[in-house]
């Protein structure tokens, strides 16, 4: 049986294999000047998304926009690139929206590892790019869809190479840091184990965050919360007001974060820390944004997988998605 440490433990295997796809994917030129994105996706998929939109903010001069439902914005249509990802290829509010970006004159390219999105992209004549199949674990393959996504944006001229090199920079960093990242992840799970997480970040690293809410929820079945700094501090900072030593808060943070968001931590540090026992700062390692957010991607998904182990329960494990798949199916 695969256990999700095994997968976890391929992560900087993946994002190798995965640049060697892009690098090799064929994403045909077109002649209408592209003026926004659109990516659909959920899960796994729909968070390499958000994980891109954080990655090319600096760099790509149009909006891009990652949505997670059966519908598509107004705005899709001549003009735009609207990406379908789906691991499975099988996702069902993907395939909506898909259905719909085909009756808008948007330039469509998919990224699946089969399914009924490959099969359309074929049978359409649209670009796509074609991913292993071989993992159980859709939630694994996040180096797959975030490598893909990226190489569409620069083969069609948006993005240079700067995030793809940087990918490759991220899997060496990960491969120095391995044993220590699971050390810290292990530590970080005996604080947490037990108790609701509460995790906080800088606005320009959400995806981090989101990931490592995602990875706690399935892999850990556990339920637990996020939020970004500035804006947190605007709202539900004036929440804490009653001690509770079942809240755990795990602030995630960089060294090159903005100066007035370092100062915003720190106060918020003694406020918080009136309200719970447990609270803790873990700062990222790497030399640019894409360093360090796989970093703390490699270190949530060991930290999810140690708390499963200390909850005892199967990390792999998703009968309740499963059961919901199967009744949606009745109707």
């Amino acid at each position: 049986m695969v256990r999700m440490d095994s997968l976890v433990e391929r992560f900087v295997p993946q994002l190798r294999e995965a640049l060697e796809i892009g690098k090799n994917a064929v994403i045909r030129p077109t002649a209408e000047e592209i003026r926004n994105v659109f990516l659909s996706g959920l899960g796994g998929s729909g968070i390499g998304g958000n994980f891109v939109q954080d990655f090319v903010r600096e760099e790509l001069k149009i909006p891009f926009v990652v949505g997670k439902s059966y519908e598509i914005p107004a705005f899709v249509g001549a003009g735009t690139l609207a990406i379908a990802s789906s691991y499975s290829g099988n996702t069902e509010e993907t395939l909506s929206a898909l259905d719909k970006m085909l009756t808008t004159g948007a330039r469509v390219v998919c990224v699946a590892s089969g399914g009924k999105l490959i099969d359309i992209a074929k049978e359409k004549g649209l670009d796509y790019i074609k991913v292993p199949d071989n993992w159980p674990s859709p939630r694994a393959c996040l180096g797959y869809s975030i490598v893909q996504q990226l190489y569409i944006l620069h083969k069609l001229g948006l993005i240079s190479e700067r995030a793809t090199e940087s990918i490759n920079s991220a899997a060496m960093l990960l491969e120095v840091e391995a044993d220590d990242i699971r050390k810290k992840a292990s530590m970080i799970a005996e604080m947490l184990h037990g108790k609701t997480p509460v995790i906080y970040i800088n606005d320009r690293m959400e995806a981090a965050a989101i990931r490592l809410r995602q990875q706690i929820n399935e892999n850990a079945k556990m339920l637990c919360w996020h939020h970004v700094i500035p804006e947190m501090n605007h709202n539900e900072l004036v929440g804490w007001r009653t001690k509770n030593d079942n809240l755990a808060v795990i602030i995630l943070r960089n060294k090159n974060d903005h100066a007035r968001n370092q100062v915003r931590i720190d106060i918020n540090k003694e406020i918080i820390g009136n309200y719970t026992n447990t609270l803790i700062e873990v700062y990222s390692k790497g030399s640019n944004l894409v360093e360090q957010m796989l970093y703390f991607v490699n270190l949530g998904d060991w930290i999810s997988v140690y708390l499963a182990e200390l909850r005892k329960v199967d990390s792999i494990e998703v009968k309740v998605i499963d059961f919901l798949k199967d009744e949606l199916a009745r109707y």
